[in-house]
């Protein structure tokens, strides 16, 4: 099975660096490092972490009907997109189910899109079977590209020593073409922990010059490489989705909590008319985040209840380092999605309560 994972271009600064390796998205990846998960997930929220993202894919879209295309597959409203600005969408079936969700980057010719590296090949394949209705190219960059997460409050400080761009002048979510550490690529103020940071995309054989520059300059200020798992744990106690766990192709993004991306005003696109007839009858499920207000530990799977009738299942689940509690994410009957509702999870056929938050 080994032997048929890809490699990032940073597998070799992993295996320095005795990260613990685990198959992932078809990608063999650190889930964590020596320090641990605990002591990655406090290094984001207090000082910065490191993380490879090169498993992602990318898909760079030209052509004068590109935008056209991006408003036919995904929810969000791309016109709105300035020039060096980013924006989270998703994009669906007909039935309204989610294929992925996404990042949509308008450059200045160009749109990229940013898709999970599990579903990269299935969403290739759904972009461009819709291209041949539009004048656009698609050209997949995912092998080309190398992606570089730099996130906690001492971010910004690290990356501005090896740059001259000015990186208090790009907001959140906008981006700039720029260098570090004399490596050209996009440098966009973006990530997936709830902490401010970058992500940093790189031509695939500049990634480990440019990593080992930030872990060189970063070290000093607390920077240190992390895993897999601390990213799932940061994630989670800001109530950030995972596709494959909270996200998939059996709900809805006006299930999944994603109706304010989802912009049923722009025109016509795929799923639509679903969506529509879904908001005006109202959802009968919604994803929501829970909080534990005992001590236990939420894990994929288990039941969400209510008054010890199982209403749910937990889609994630984790101890939150930095709160001390368990923190999930799971569907339930929208009647019991406000926040305050107060659920709780079985856990070893003990029932822990929890609020919904």
């Amino acid at each position: 099975m080994g032997d048929a994972l890809k490699k990032t271009p940073l597998f070799e600064a992993h295996r320095s660096l005795k990260g613990k390796l685990v198959p992932f998205a078809g990608f063999e990846m650190p889930v964590q490092y020596p320090t641990g998960i605990m002591a990655e997930h406090q290094a984001v929220r207090s000082a910065a972490g490191l993380f490879d993202v090169c498993h992602m894919g990318e898909f760079v879209l030209r052509g004068p009907e590109a935008l056209d295309l991006i408003q036919r597959i995904t929810v969000n409203d791309a016109s709105k997109l300035d020039i060096g600005q980013a924006q989270y969408s998703a994009m669906c079936l007909e039935n309204g189910g989610i294929i992925d969700d996404l990042l949509v980057y308008r450059g200045p010719d160009h749109y990229m899109l940013v898709v999970n590296a599990s579903n990269k090949d299935k969403d290739l394949a759904w972009v461009k079977a819709h291209a041949p209705d539009f004048d656009v190219t698609v050209d997949d960059r995912s092998d080309e590209t190398a992606l570089l997460a730099v996130q906690g409050p001492k971010a910004s400080g690290i990356v501005q020593e090896l740059t001259e761009t000015d990186l208090d002048s790009i907001g959140y979510y906008r981006f700039a073409e720029g260098s570090v550490a004399g490596v050209h690529g996009v440098i966009s103020r973006t990530g997936y922990t709830g902490e401010d940071g970058f992500e940093l995309y790189v031509p695939a054989d500049s990634g480990m010059a440019l990593w080992e520059a930030l872990m060189e300059v970063g070290e000093p200020h607390g920077l240190i490489p992390t895993g897999l798992g601390c990213r799932d744990s940061l994630r989670l106690e800001m109530g950030y989705a995972l596709y494959g766990n909270d996200l998939d192709e059996d709900h809805t993004p006006l299930e999944s909590s994603l109706s304010w991306i989802t912009k049923l005003d722009k025109g016509d696109f795929v799923g639509r008319d679903v969506l529509a007839r879904q908001k005006e009858k109202g959802v009968q499920r919604r994803l929501v985040g829970l909080k534990l207000t005992d001590r236990g530990f939420p894990r994929h799977g288990y039941l969400i209840v209510s008054h010890e009738e199982d209403v749910g299942v937990v889609t994630s689940g984790v101890v939150g380092p930095s709160l001390g509690v368990g923190v999930a994410m799971g569907y339930v009957p929208t009647q019991m999605a406000a926040s305050g509702t107060e659920l709780g999870v079985r856990i070893r056929n003990k029932i822990v309560p929890a609020v919904v938050q």
